[in-house]
Formats: structure tokens, sequence, C-alpha cells
């Protein structure tokens, strides 16, 4: 849980110092964070792959195909869920809310909560960060979470006051358990094989974050979430 707790701690700094104070982060400084944090993120998706493949040469082809074909078939399925649609709607009402919320207004504690609650808890990073927090103690998907929400956590201080503070006890409580249900699946999972299948297939996903974070393209990420359910299956499978 050591991601969740780094993650928790940033989001309480973030809104500390944004409370404290009343400048926003320049425009150059945002750029710049931008860059380290895309560089990071290819790290990380970089680092889950190569730690997921092994064996022959042929065998880490087979991996391979094995991902691109889970992505393929867990996109569809989150298609057809709908997975990208709904947290769409979800960030248009955190939208409304930011732009509905003024400094005087007396129901901002509430909509800072809520709003934030949102943004720092549905998403791809959360579900992916706590897999790996979970299964291999690896905590660079949080890490990188942890300051794109410190960063936000410091902007929506000066509008929601302390709410934001407050948005960090779900954090703490929903990936800690998706955290904790990681490391008791993973005892479940002990052929290197599946847990192999799992992090090729999330690193391929976070290298699309970084896409993301760099505002190259949009990128449907929550529609590829089922791939990391479907990955496991197919390596069970095709053996």
């Amino acid at each position: 849980m050591t991601g969740t707790l780094i993650n928790t701690a940033a989001i309480l700094i973030g809104g500390f110092v944004g409370l404290k104070a009343a400048r926003q982060i320049s425009l150059q400084t945002q750029t710049r964070i931008k860059l380290a944090l895309a560089a990071f993120t290819f790290y990380a998706g970089a680092s889950m792959i190569w730690g997921g493949l092994g064996g022959s040469f042929g065998n880490v082809l087979k991996q391979l195909g094995i991902a691109m074909l889970a992505l393929v078939l867990g996109n569809a399925i989150g298609m057809a869920l709908r997975l990208q649609n709904g947290l769409n709607k979800l960030g248009h009402y955190a939208q409304e809310r930011i732009a509905q919320a003024s400094p005087a207004d007396d129901n901002r504690f509430s909509e800072g909560f809520v709003t934030c609650t949102l943004l720092f808890c549905v998403g791809p990073m959360a579900i992916l960060g706590s897999l790996e927090d979970g299964t291999r103690g690896d905590i660079k998907i949080l890490a990188i979470k942890s300051a794109l929400d410190g960063l936000a956590a410091m902007g929506f201080a000066a509008t929601f006051g302390r709410g934001v503070l407050l948005a960090a006890l779900p954090v703490l409580a929903y990936q800690g358990t998706l955290t904790l249900l990681a490391h008791a699946l993973a005892a479940h999972l002990d052929e290197p094989l599946l847990l192999g299948s799992i992090r090729v297939t999330g690193g391929l996903v976070v290298l699309c974050i970084m896409v993301v974070i760099l505002d190259v393209r949009k990128v449907p990420l929550a529609n590829y979430l089922p791939s990391l359910a479907v990955a496991p299956l197919l390596t069970h499978w095709w053996r």
C-alpha cells in the first residue's frame, strides 16, 4: 500500500499548498512538469513490459501477441460496456461543478469533496497502479498519479477550499482496497506467465497514458481496462 499512501500524502500536501498560495503554476512550469511526467510514464510502461516478458524469443513473440489480442478484445468489451463514455460523463460533471463553484459559495466544501473524489479515483492509473503495487510492490504508476493528483489538488484548493483535502480519504480507501485485492489475487496467479501477461498488457496501456499526458491525441483508456482480465485468460488457454 506504499503507493496509495504516497498518493494520499500528495493530495494533502498539494491541497495545503494550494490553500496557502494564491497564485497558479505558470504555463512554462506546467509544460516542464508534463514532459518530466511523460518521460517517467514511458519508463514505467517500458519497465512493466520488459518485466513481464521472459523465455525464448519465440515465447516473447507469443506473449506480445497475446497482449495485443487482449487489448483488441478488451477494447471491444470496453466499447460494448461504454466505459469511456461513462468516464467522460463523470468528467463533464466534475467540470460543471468547477465552473459553478465560487469562493463565496457555501456549498463549495461538499462540491470540492465530490468533484475531487471523482477526479482522483476514477481512471485507469488508479487501477493499474494498485494492481502493480499489490502484485509486485511496484509503485511507479502510483508515483506518477501522485504527482498529477498533487498538482491538481493545488489548483482546485483555490476554488473549493478544504473540501479538496477530504478527497484524500476515498483515494486511500479505494486504492488501498484494490491493492489488497491484487495482493490476494497474486497468490492465485503464481504462474509467471499469467502475471507476466497482465504486466505486458498493462505496460502497453501505460504507454498510451504518456500520449494523453503530452496531449498528442485522445485515447479511450478506460475501454482498454478489460484487457487486464482478458490477458491471463488468453495465456491460460493458449499454452
